[in-house]
């Protein structure tokens, strides 16, 4: 179990009522965006949020933890199939599985010895076939164990590159579209399904600010997602990120040069998507002490 709560930053703005009308006349700094919304996940919402984000990237199976997708030049390590580039490989994909080790090793986790002594911190493998070939080997199930034995921690890692992500995608975001970012975020993190909206997809398609990560000069993060969602006060906000970004990765599986993105690959994403709901079954603190 996580035993920690984690908090944004600030406190919530009480704002999500402005009418639309109101909404262009507000000047909305880039900074106040963040600091004014507040996520809260309780140890047993991120539980909730580490095992659905787990179950979408590797369907609860161990032996996904560390893994080499077809199609790829690279593996995918953790719940979250952090990018692990080989030597050599610079693809356009962010890589964040060298940065998650950093942040282990910030926080003082027992990393294997092998791993914590690479230099450089490149993918010991030099393609598929090659990991393939190792793929049982004392090495990789070293790696899997200790994924597997700090999937709370990667959680709170995938929590944190959010967090980060909404400061720098406010920063990007056109002034006369800050207002419904903000509103749209407030009602995002007001509840556990939105976060983990959030949070699952800059995991699984970034931020969308870098500038590789495009096809035909169009991205697919959380930022084209943000910038995408249609007004429509029928909706519910998270009703309407989850159109916004099936519209976004179809559009990127329609640019793609790989064929395999719209044939194989968009049906498992849009299917993913589908998560992106309220859950059921995650009780607050407050709402077991109530029941008590």
């Amino acid at each position: 179990m996580l035993a920690c709560m984690f908090l944004l930053s600030g406190c919530n703005s009480g704002e999500n009522g402005s009418e639309a009308g109101d909404l262009k006349e507000m000047s909305v700094a880039p900074e106040d965006i963040a600091t004014d919304i507040s996520i809260v996940l309780e140890p047993g919402q991120l539980d909730w949020v580490g095992q659905k984000i787990f179950q979408n990237e590797c369907a609860g199976q161990f032996q996904c933890l560390v893994h080499w997708n077809e199609s790829e030049a690279f593996p995918s390590l953790g719940i979250g199939h952090f990018i692990w580039y080989p030597e050599g490989i610079n693809e356009r994909f962010v890589e964040s599985f060298p940065v998650l080790v950093e942040y282990m090793k910030q926080r003082q986790l027992n990393i294997p010895a092998w791993l914590r002594e690479l230099e450089p911190f490149d993918a010991p493998w030099a393609d598929k076939a090659s990991f393939e070939s190792v793929e049982n080997s004392v090495k990789v199930a070293e790696l899997r164990e200790f994924l597997a034995g700090t999937q709370g921690i990667q959680a709170e890692f995938i929590f944190r590159r959010a967090k980060s992500s909404l400061t720098k995608i406010a920063e990007s975001v056109p002034e006369d579209r800050r207002a419904q970012l903000k509103t749209d975020l407030d009602a995002l993190s007001s509840t556990p399904g939105g976060i983990y909206a959030l949070m699952d997809y800059v995991n699984f398609k970034g931020e969308g600010l870098s500038d590789a990560e495009r096809y035909n000069d169009e991205g697919w993060g959380l930022r084209q997602v943000l910038l995408a969602m249609e007004s429509n006060p029928g909706a519910a906000t998270l009703e309407r990120f989850r159109e916004a970004a099936a519209r976004v990765l179809t559009r990127r599986a329609d640019n793609a040069g790989n064929p395999i993105e719209k044939t194989r690959w968009l049906k498992g994403w849009l299917k993913r998507l589908e998560t992106y709901k309220q859950p059921d079954d995650v009780t607050s603190s407050a709402e077991k002490s109530a029941k008590n």
